[in-house]
């Protein structure tokens, strides 16, 4: 397989000061991100798909969360008979690729960093442990991703890589706000043998980035 290394390191990253506040803070859930009701359809979901014992399905739970085991669940079945409702985008789609880069930014935002470190696959963001991760965000009080045009990506060595264009606006504890533009490599393992369900799903592989102000 290709060997893709992370640009982003990330690259909202400011100074590691602050971080013990911003990580006390708790995740938040879904409910209050979208409301209780919509929530609840997306759990419903969840739950309906979910091969696990003890899914994430919860409302308390934040949405990228809830959205990333519904996205693992569509892609293990994926092929397997008849598609499981609530299985949209489809699981191999250009646009269910983009919907890993909407989750990742999301789970961001709600400070659920499990589920945005969950993102990158089974090892995480390249070249960083799960700490540094967090860690890079500490100054970032909220994050909003714009999807740009998706064109068709790359096949090679079993993979499929698809990328995804973004613009990011970031505003900081401090109010500032810094917009980048670039993008984030997406990618699937395509019908290999033995694939886990991490493997099978879309999960980012590379993210280049630029700020521009």
């Amino acid at each position: 397989m290709r060997s893709t290394t992370s640009l982003l390191v990330p690259i909202l990253a400011m100074a590691v000061a602050g971080m013990a506040e911003q990580a006390s803070a708790r995740p938040l859930s879904c409910a209050t991100d979208i409301g209780a009701a919509a929530a609840a359809r997306r759990v419903a979901i969840c739950r309906s798909v979910s091969p696990a014992t003890h899914p994430p399905c919860n409302v308390a739970n934040s949405c990228a969360m809830i959205e990333d085991e519904i996205a693992r669940s569509c892609a293990l079945f994926d092929g397997k008979g008849t598609p499981m409702a609530g299985c949209t985008p489809a699981p191999k789609s250009m646009a269910a690729a983009a919907a890993v880069v909407q989750r990742y930014y999301s789970a961001i935002n709600a400070r659920d960093f499990d589920a945005a470190w969950a993102q990158w696959g089974d090892n995480g963001s390249p070249g960083q442990t799960r700490a540094t991760f967090e860690a890079g965000f500490a100054r970032t009080r909220s994050v909003r991703v714009a999807i740009g045009k998706l064109e068709p990506g790359d096949a090679g060595a079993g993979s499929i890589y698809q990328p995804v264009p973004v613009t990011v606006t970031a505003t900081l504890t401090n109010g500032k706000r810094q917009v980048f533009r670039g993008s984030h490599v997406v990618r699937r393992v395509n019908g290999v043998e033995g694939a886990t369900a991490a493997q099978l799903r879309w999960h980012l592989g590379s993210a280049k980035l630029r700020r521009l102000r």
